[in-house]
């Protein structure tokens, strides 16, 4: 039952972050594993967010979700969508929003599908519980939801078990899932993980197609520039916890203005590129247990690294064109 939740669709912007923190208690020590993240996005517009393994990227998915594990804590900030702040939102109203006006898709859909129930059950779960449909309705609209993502042999897959699936297939049935009740934000976690280079096309295509027909807002999670650069309006840039840069797509790749976007632009192949022209990024990341964390996450790592690097709040050079960098010596 709906507990009258007020979601505004027109805000501008849709979703809004604004100086997100979050920590994680565990035996080793506090990880700090969100610093100050910020970034909004309108409705319509496709956002990839971009970084290296343990960046911090489905950390901040999860938050917007209302997902994060028990050991996180937000130390501060805020996440609005559609003018509710999700972070002190009742759990019934988190509920709501969940599947209705959110959805996310899980790099790992043969982990995230329930094993023991068939695919058009799970669908028409959704749809009980978020659609305004009957249950003599549901079962219907599950095979219309399968037809839409191009599952061949709707009614006869919906009766299918996720292990009888590809992976592809699986990744097209939490398309499905998350798409079942029209929301108005998408997350796509790694939604290409594990698939072939063909099948990571034809995902990716169908998540573009369905968003453009229904004008959500799609935020993007991704380690791969590449992905970024073909589907994303816009492209944030994360390392070790915060966001370094924020640009629209082509102008990151043409003027990277951050030293850590720069490398990671030279460590993506391109069509042409040839192994040995691919520069690795030196170092790595910093161990976010550490209680005395530089400033600048990335400064161990930094060509362009200044005694200046230290001092704190490092300067967020924004522009009109949504763009932004987080560095004392941008380039």
């Amino acid at each position: 039952m709906s507990v009258g939740i007020s979601i505004d669709r027109r805000a501008v912007p849709l979703l809004a972050i604004d100086d997100l923190s979050i920590e994680f208690r565990t035996r080793s020590g506090i990880v700090q594993a969100l610093d100050s993240v910020g970034f909004a996005l309108k409705r319509g517009e496709t956002m990839a967010l971009v970084g290296e393994s343990g960046s911090g990227k489905s950390v901040t998915a999860y938050a917007v979700m209302g997902i994060l594990d028990t050991a996180a804590r937000v130390t501060q900030g805020s996440i609005l969508f559609g003018g509710l702040e999700l972070l002190t939102a009742a759990p019934k109203v988190l509920d709501e929003v969940r599947g209705r006006e959110v959805a996310i898709i899980f790099q790992n859909p043969r982990t995230a599908l329930n094993p023991i129930r068939p695919i058009g059950l799970q669908i028409a779960d959704i749809l009980l519980r978020h659609g305004n449909v009957s249950a003599a309705q549901a079962p219907e609209r599950a095979i219309e939801m399968l037809a839409r993502v191009r599952i061949p042999d709707p009614k006869r897959r919906a009766a299918a078990y996720p292990f009888e699936l590809s992976g592809g297939m699986c990744q097209r049935v939490m398309i499905a899932l998350a798409l079942a009740c029209e929301p108005a934000l998408l997350i796509a976690d790694e939604p290409t993980t594990g698939l072939d280079i063909t099948t990571q096309a034809v995902i990716m295509d169908l998540i573009a197609e369905l968003a453009a027909a229904h004008n959500m807002a799609t935020l993007l999670i991704t380690h791969d520039l590449a992905l970024a650069a073909e589907y994303c309006d816009h492209i944030a840039v994360m390392h070790a916890g915060q966001i370094v840069e924020i640009a629209p797509t082509r102008q990151l790749f043409d003027s990277p203005r951050h030293p850590y976007t720069a490398k990671l632009i030279a460590a993506t192949p391109g069509e042409t590129a040839r192994l040995d022209e691919l520069a690795a990024i030196p170092g790595g990341l910093p161990d976010l247990r550490r209680i005395d964390l530089p400033v600048c996450r990335y400064s161990a790592r930094c060509e362009r690294q200044r005694d200046d690097c230290v001092v704190s709040p490092l300067p967020r050079l924004s522009h009109g064109d949504g763009s932004l960098v987080v560095c004392r010596h941008p380039l």
